[in-house]
């Protein structure tokens, strides 16, 4: 056992991580929220009061549905965008998923009907298994997400979708095949940094999503942040976003498991932003979101 206590003087000798601040600066930075399961409104709409968030994209997460969120958005017009979806994490839509079956693209239409929506997603064609749901791995261009990026295009919505890097060439397929639907991807697909650029370049209608990628730590994978030491952003991912600021949004994915990881997800993107210039910050907070949903800044 002499190596274990080895490594544990060595680990207890490196430097403390750095950590963002669990209370907000002095000055906030409004920004809107790319990315939240809204599975507890009252926490939800507190955070946002204490963290300077305007506005939050809201869809389901594991204690709620499309109908309870058009219920928060109809109470809260002002303060949150309502997305609705169907993607295959959750249990009673995989089997659409897996069979291909049109009446689940109904379900969607008829959502998206009732004009309710602002939006489509999170869909999680492609998600590496996670706390609280198995592993989803379906094409996006397949029939079920051809589906839903035709209903967008009908509807004239942005989509939302969670793929994973194992099917970026899929991603592509469906981007160029879709040019007029804006599609935000969420979370980046936790690509590289020589990725994120080469699929902005070729892709006019891809919108990088930065949520979770501003958490000093990430629990799946510690290249997943953009943070070279819990706080400060790489300078090279600053460069991309400060060269294409039209093309990036922030978010927490709040999902309101605890009042603590809550406050570092909404800490975390202060602690982002801060470092923006003033004209990329303005539209990485809110102005990329917003026009997006059909908002005036």
């Amino acid at each position: 056992m002499l190596w274990l206590q080895a490594i544990l003087l060595w680990a207890a000798a490196l430097p403390a991580w750095p950590q963002i601040p669990p209370s907000p600066p002095a000055t906030l930075i409004p920004f809107a929220d790319a990315h939240v399961h809204l599975n507890d409104l009252a926490m939800q709409l507190a955070l946002m009061d204490r963290w300077g968030a305007t506005h939050a994209v809201v869809f389901w997460g594991g204690r709620s549905s499309n109908e309870s969120v058009a219920e928060a958005a109809k109470r809260h017009p002002d303060r949150l965008i309502p997305f609705a979806s169907i993607s295959p994490e959750r249990s009673i839509y995989r089997p659409g998923w897996s069979a291909d079956d049109p009446a689940l693209l109904a379900q969607l239409d008829a959502l998206l009907a009732t004009g309710l929506y602002r939006g489509i997603g999170e869909i999680s064609a492609s998600h590496f298994p996670a706390s609280g749901f198995a592993e989803t791995d379906y094409s996006p261009t397949g029939a079920t997400m051809t589906g839903i990026m035709v209903l967008a295009r009908k509807y004239r919505l942005p989509v939302m979708v969670h793929v994973e890097i194992t099917r970026t060439a899929e991603l592509q397929q469906m981007l160029e095949r879709f040019p007029d639907v804006p599609v935000i991807w969420a979370h980046g697909g936790y690509t590289p940094l020589f990725l994120a650029r080469r699929l902005l370049d070729r892709h006019p209608n891809l919108h990088y999503e930065l949520s979770a990628r501003t958490w000093p730590r990430h629990p799946r994978s510690p290249d997943y942040t953009v943070l070279r030491d819990g706080q400060n952003v790489w300078p090279e991912w600053l460069a991309l976003i400060e060269a294409q600021p039209h093309r990036f949004l922030i978010g927490t994915d709040a999902s309101h498991r605890s009042a603590d990881t809550e406050t570092m997800k909404f800490a975390s993107v202060q602690n982002f932003l801060v470092q923006l210039s003033p004209d990329a910050r303005a539209l990485v907070a809110r102005g990329n979101l917003l026009r997006l949903v059909g908002i005036q800044p």
